[in-house]
C-alpha cells in the first residue's frame, strides 16, 4: 500500500496505543520515570468475547452462544423505524418483495422475549458476567472488579455462563 494511500473503509481494526504501567508503578499512580514506557496497541472495534476467541480461551460453540446473546440485545434494543420505509418499493416490472414474516416492531419484541429468558435461563449468578462482557463490552478485569470478584476468576465463570447459552439456543456440539 503507498504511503499516502488511506486503510480501506471495511477494514474492521481501529487500533490505538494503549501505555502500559511499568514494572513495580502503581497503575493508579504513574510516575514519570527515566525509563521509556512500554506500549501496546489494541483493536478498539474487537470486543472483549472476540479477544477471548481468538487467544483460544473459548471454543466456537461458547463464542457463538455469546453472539447469540448479543444479536438479541442489540435487536432487542433498536428503536423502531420513524422514517419511509424503503424495503417495500417497487421493483423494475411492479412487482414487489415478498412480505417480511415480522416487521420490525415484532422482530424487536421476539428479540426482547427470547433475551429476557436466555438472561432468566442463566440464572441471577451467571447473567451479571454474562451481560457486562457480552452486551456491556466491559473487559474481563472491569468486570471483576466492579462484581467484587478475584482477579482472574470471571473467565471460568463466563465459560460456564457460555455453556449454558449455548443449551438455551440449542446450539450443536
Amino acid at each position: 500500500m503507498p504511503a499516502n494511500a488511506t486503510k480501506p473503509l471495511s477494514d474492521p481494526r481501529l487500533l490505538a496505543e494503549r501505555a502500559l504501567p511499568q514494572d513495580g508503578e502503581d497503575r493508579n499512580n504513574r510516575r514519570r520515570q527515566r525509563r521509556r514506557a512500554r506500549s501496546i496497541t489494541v483493536n478498539l472495534a474487537e470486543s472483549p468475547l472476540g479477544w477471548l476467541h481468538a487467544r483460544g480461551h473459548l471454543t466456537d460453540r461458547q463464542f457463538d452462544a455469546g453472539e447469540k446473546l448479543r444479536a438479541d440485545w442489540e435487536r432487542a434494543n433498536l428503536a423502531p423505524s420513524v422514517t419511509m420505509r424503503w424495503d417495500v418499493v417497487s421493483v423494475a416490472g411492479g412487482k414487489r418483495s415478498a412480505p417480511a414474516i415480522l416487521n420490525e416492531t415484532e422482530a424487536q419484541l421476539a428479540a426482547k422475549q427470547r433475551f429476557t429468558n436466555a438472561v432468566d435461563y442463566l440464572g441471577s449468578d451467571l447473567s451479571d458476567i454474562a451481560w457486562r462482557i457480552i452486551c456491556g463490552g466491559e473487559g474481563m478485569p472491569v468486570a471483576e472488579k466492579n462484581l467484587g470478584w478475584p482477579a482472574r476468576s470471571g473467565k471460568l465463570v463466563l465459560k460456564i455462563a457460555l455453556d449454558r447459552l449455548a443449551i438455551f439456543y440449542r446450539l450443536p456440539g
